[in-house]
């Protein structure tokens, strides 16, 4: 990632209060750049953006990504070069409960805002942040690739895979037709593994629900032991968005269509194997139990390739999972012990910026 490219940039960050857009935010702010955030209110209490008081450094618009003509004037006021779109109803087991606010929240919500986009002036790169669990999962053993077949059993799957095919439907239909390069729109979408960091306290997400187990002293109860999933650091995760939209804003199409973020085949473990990670490294004695209820379908095993992205974008992650799992708890157990959030995010985020890759192994 070229750190003097983001100085002064203008970048406008849906979804900017959730645990994702409250570490990129703080992220974009420690490399200069001019941030506006489009959300509603954080998702979760607590929230990272209101503990790391992320609001101090950007400006921040409370609004609905649905709410077309408040996201369209906000973007016309804006005027960025780049767009983050993070803004989502995020989580599986929610999706089941509440379908339509899901659907209309990521489709409708990326209709909104790829219309708003081609209606502002000037050149902007784009990245759409979609999900790994676009892809029609058929429990394979080996990753899925960018062009492998959409789906989606459950309704928040599903309306990733519907993201997906909206993006690619302005592109075609709007984009690459651009004449003007000073005009110019580039969309990408970003398909992330399973992103685990400090500051997470979504509902029903596995690590927030370890964390809050761990420090209440009791087992944690995992619905699917045996699941596995390609668990990713929360920069690692970013760093390969900012790389994405660095190389759209300078080169356009040539970087516009799907990219998979993941970590390596090494890496992806079982939910288990997490969990018991997590548990040795917490400095207090930890531990799980199977979880006997009756719970709504998700998918057993889910990987991504990452070819497209090691060798076009030359990204790869910077913290293998155990590194990763060791940062996590690092950050839990300095907040526990009344540490200031901004600040641990801030010296991790520094701390990232001076890694090299993880070897495999």
């Amino acid at each position: 990632m070229d750190k003097s490219f983001w100085k002064g940039r203008k970048v406008f960050v849906t979804g900017h209060t959730g645990f994702k857009g409250s570490w990129l935010c703080l992220w974009l702010q420690k490399l200069s750049a001019d941030v506006v955030g489009y959300s509603l209110a954080p998702p979760t209490s607590p929230s990272l953006y209101e503990a790391a008081n992320v609001a101090a450094g950007m400006r921040s618009i409370h609004g609905d990504v649905r709410d077309y003509d408040n996201l369209r004037r906000s973007l016309q006021e804006c005027r960025p070069d780049i767009v983050f779109h993070l803004a989502a109803q995020s989580v599986v087991r929610q999706s089941y409960d509440d379908p339509v606010d899901t659907y209309s929240t990521n489709v409708m919500g990326v209709v909104c805002l790829l219309d708003a986009v081609r209606r502002a002036p000037g050149r902007m790169a784009i990245v759409n942040v979609t999900s790994d669990k676009c892809y029609q999962n058929n429990e394979w053993p080996w990753g899925y690739r960018e062009n492998d077949r959409l789906g989606g059993h459950d309704p928040y799957s599903n309306s990733k895979a519907c993201s997906e095919l909206v993006t690619q439907a302005f592109a075609d239909s709007y984009f690459h037709s651009a004449k003007d390069e000073q005009q110019r729109k580039s969309v990408a979408t970003a398909r992330a593994g399973n992103v685990i960091g400090g500051g997470d306290w979504t509902r029903d997400q596995l690590l927030p629900d370890v964390v809050k187990a761990f420090h209440e002293r009791r087992p944690v109860a995992l619905r699917s032991p045996r699941a596995v999933r390609p668990w990713q650091f929360v920069l690692d995760c970013l760093c390969g968005y900012m790389v994405l939209a660095q190389r759209l804003f300078a080169e356009g199409d040539e970087y516009a269509g799907a990219w998979n973020f993941g970590p390596g085949r090494d890496d992806t473990l079982t939910v288990e194997a997490l969990v018991e990670r997590l548990a040795a490294a917490w400095p207090e004695p930890a531990s799980w139990s199977r979880d006997q209820a009756d719970h709504p379908h998700e998918a057993h095993t889910l990987l991504l390739d990452t070819s497209k992205t090691l060798e076009r974008l030359q990204w790869k992650p910077r913290l293998g999972t155990a590194e990763a799992l060791y940062w996590i708890v690092e950050w839990y157990t300095q907040y526990f012990q009344g540490r200031d959030p901004g600040s641990l995010c801030l010296e991790q985020i520094a701390r990232f910026e001076n890694k090299e890759p993880a070897q495999p192994g």
